[in-house]
């Protein structure tokens, strides 16, 4: 019915008659696709321990911080620093800027958590403000941050598009230390007062590749220029473009630049492709996929809304138990579906890329690229929802 590759057997013949699939990117109006070899998409996962035994340099009890965060973390079950976190905490403990290139899945939420809760806890007057491409990533660090500061008196608000503005309105007249939202959401209301940028000391570029990606360029320049001018400025990306480098200039003062990525794809992620025979329905071959029991937790990535809904309708018809994420469902739905396919309420989250960056769901079993990404770097993060940490996870991609 369908045939799996590996990377032995894959080589040295051109696959399907032809060599390269295209990828047009989402914004390229001349139609030059990016091209990307077939072959990128297979690779044998290897376990993390086995080739590469990082010893962090600290424990989390070495870092300078509040007792009270220390519990917290072990409350978390945190019990070693990840490489990111290992690296970086220092650094904003210090005061400096700092730039984060990791691979997602690494812990970086709780590298700049960490020490900016610290920050609050000695200086309560400071304030932070974190910004992140998607509503998602935004609530999900909240959520990690009240986490950490349980019984702390730090308070935070979350700003994003498709809530309620009322609501985040009648939530900033209240004293919070951090605000987290998305670019648009915040600017709006700062054009409204009632965030006022200069008060804040410290900012947080959250997935700033992915921003840039997204055109939020416009608006996190508009928010930085009215901060002021001394201030604590970190940035994560997965990459360090030119663009990326160009922000750094732009943005941050001398900042220390911390690199803890290995390659673009986890190395903890068995990748493969899946070549449709003639005869073969795309459709028809998932569901032979999901019946069997190791795909236990699947994330399916669609290319557009409504293939989204219709394919996770057709499966829900067939008896999986599954839910949809996309552009077209309000907030309350999105996080609604989020919420149900981590709690294990559901086996299948089909979704579009909304859902591709920043969500940290544990346990994804698989991932399966039921439409190819249209580029590259969608297709690392797309990946990147499995395999997570140190646990390895599967990644497919349909070729027809």
């Amino acid at each position: 019915m369908q045939r799996h590759f590996n990377s032995q057997s894959f080589q040295g013949r051109k696959p399907f008659g032809r060599s390269r699939p295209s990828f047009t990117r989402g914004r390229n109006r001349r139609g030059q696709g990016e091209h990307i070899d077939i072959s990128r998409f297979i690779n044998k996962a290897v376990i993390t321990e086995q080739v590469e035994n990082f010893v962090p340099e600290h424990a989390f009890s070495d870092f300078q911080v509040d007792e009270r965060i220390k519990k917290s973390i072990v409350a978390k079950k945190y019990t070693t620093p990840t490489p990111i976190q290992d690296k970086v905490i220092p650094h904003i403990l210090r005061g400096t800027d700092v730039v984060g290139i990791a691979n997602t899945g690494t812990g970086k939420t709780a590298a700049f958590l960490i020490p900016l809760i610290n920050k609050i806890l000695l200086q309560p007057t400071e304030n932070v403000l974190v910004i992140v491409p998607t509503r998602e990533l935004a609530i999900q660090i909240n959520q990690e941050l009240k986490e950490f500061t349980r019984g702390l008196r730090i308070d935070s608000v979350c700003i994003v598009g498709g809530a309620s503005i009322g609501r985040q309105i009648a939530e900033l007249r209240r004293r919070n230390h951090f605000i987290i939202g998305t670019p648009g959401r915040l600017k709006d209301l700062m054009n409204r007062r009632f965030i006022n940028p200069a008060k804040f000391g410290t900012i947080v570029l959250d997935e700033a590749d992915r921003m840039l990606d997204m055109g939020f360029i416009g608006d996190m320049r508009f928010i930085i220029a009215a901060m002021p001018q001394k201030r604590h400025t970190l940035l994560f990306s997965a990459t360090l473009s030119r663009e990326i480098q160009g922000l750094m200039g732009e943005f941050l003062v001398q900042p220390a630049i911390i690199s803890v990525k290995v390659q673009d794809t986890s190395k903890n992620v068995d990748q493969d492709i899946i070549e449709l025979k003639p005869g073969d329905t795309k459709i028809d071959v998932l569901q032979q996929l999901l019946k069997k029991p190791e795909f236990n937790k699947v994330l399916v990535f669609g290319r557009t809304k409504h293939g989204v809904e219709r394919l996770s309708k057709i499966l829900i018809a067939q008896g999986f138990k599954a839910e949809s994420i996309h552009g077209d469902k309000n907030h309350s739905k999105r996080q609604r579906a989020l919420g149900m396919f981590k709690d294990n309420h559901v086996h299948i989250l089909v979704a579009t890329d909304v859902a591709a960056r920043g969500l940290d769901i544990a346990d994804v079993s698989h991932v399966i690229n039921y439409d190819l990404p249209a580029t590259y770097d969608d297709y690392v993060h797309r990946i990147g929802r499995t395999g997570r940490g140190s646990k390895t996870g599967k990644a497919l991609t349909f070729v027809e």
